[in-house]
């Protein structure tokens, strides 16, 4: 079943789910919590897995602990970058933070945040659940890491996607 998502999965689709309007609002998002913190937010969306892949059952949470390290949200001053990695085919969302970040947050949170992204996917409410898992990480971020005074942005705000 899982390979059949995969192989049907196109990027129209994600980029329907994930419109230039929506796009738009995540970075909104991250640009509006990053203000709040000295963290670094970073939003990444792939549409499905190839069919190699696949047949080494290679995992969501793999394939974010990939894009977490191609995107480089690890190389952030303060080591408390975080990734939220969307992968379409899998309808699964996973958070991977840096360091200090996974240091000091617990595991549970970022699941929650997870789960509160795809509530809202399940209903076909990406923009919803986008911004409001950014708010959420966002928050998490803030409480831990908050803003200093001279802060530059070390990671690009607009979602990228895979």
């Amino acid at each position: 079943m899982r390979a059949l998502r995969h192989l049907f999965a196109s990027e129209a689709g994600t980029r329907r789910r994930f419109s230039r309007a929506t796009t738009e609002a995540i970075e909104l998002a991250i640009a509006s919590a990053e203000l709040r913190t000295s963290g670094e937010i970073r939003f990444a969306v792939e549409t499905a897995l190839d069919l190699d892949e696949l047949r080494i059952g290679k995992t969501p949470r793999e394939c974010a602990l990939d894009a977490f390290a191609h995107l480089r949200v690890w190389n952030s001053e303060l080591a408390n970058g975080v990734l939220i990695y969307v992968l379409m085919a899998d309808r699964d969302v996973e958070i991977v933070a840096d360091r200090d970040a996974a240091a000091r947050i617990p595991t549970e949170d970022w699941e929650a945040v997870c789960r509160l992204m795809e509530t809202h996917f399940r209903a076909g409410d990406f923009k919803a659940g986008a911004v409001a898992g950014v708010a959420a990480v966002g928050a998490l971020l803030e409480r831990h890491f908050p803003a200093r005074p001279v802060e530059r942005n070390e990671q690009p705000d607009q979602p990228s996607l895979l």
